[in-house]
């Protein structure tokens, strides 16, 4: 569910033009904008304009809404030029995952070979 009546996030103010962004791409149910700390050569946050707490609660909450984070992701990859050579989406889902804002968002990243996913393996270069 919606954390509707809790304060404002970060991505609030952010989609309300209370802190500034570098703009990608907005449309009436997402907003998407550069990541200030990017772990790619292209990283992009895709963020609903309503908002839910983590990828789990949108999937139950609003699945058409998550089909549209989803395409706006796309829409970011052909901006951006990536489409075609590759891009990861990844929802981090609470803190021992990463999720630092508790406003769900997908990260857009690519353009650049990407490494391996996840904790390394021993014995796995």
């Amino acid at each position: 569910m919606s954390d509707a009546g809790a304060a404002e996030t970060l991505f609030e103010r952010i989609i309300a033009g209370e802190i500034p962004a570098d703009v990608v791409y907005q449309d009436d149910s997402t907003f998407a904008f550069r990541d200030i700390n990017p772990q790619a050569r292209v990283h992009v946050l895709v963020v609903p304009r309503k908002r839910y707490r983590n990828v789990g609660e949108l999937a139950e909450g609003d699945p058409e809404l998550l089909s549209r984070v989803l395409l706006t992701a796309r829409k970011v990859a052909e901006i951006e030029g990536i489409a075609e050579s590759g891009y990861r989406v990844v929802f981090n889902t609470d803190a021992d995952a990463g999720q630092t804002v508790f406003h769900v968002h997908a990260h857009v990243l690519g353009g650049e070979q990407l490494g391996l996913f996840g904790k390394p393996q021993a014995g796995v270069h």
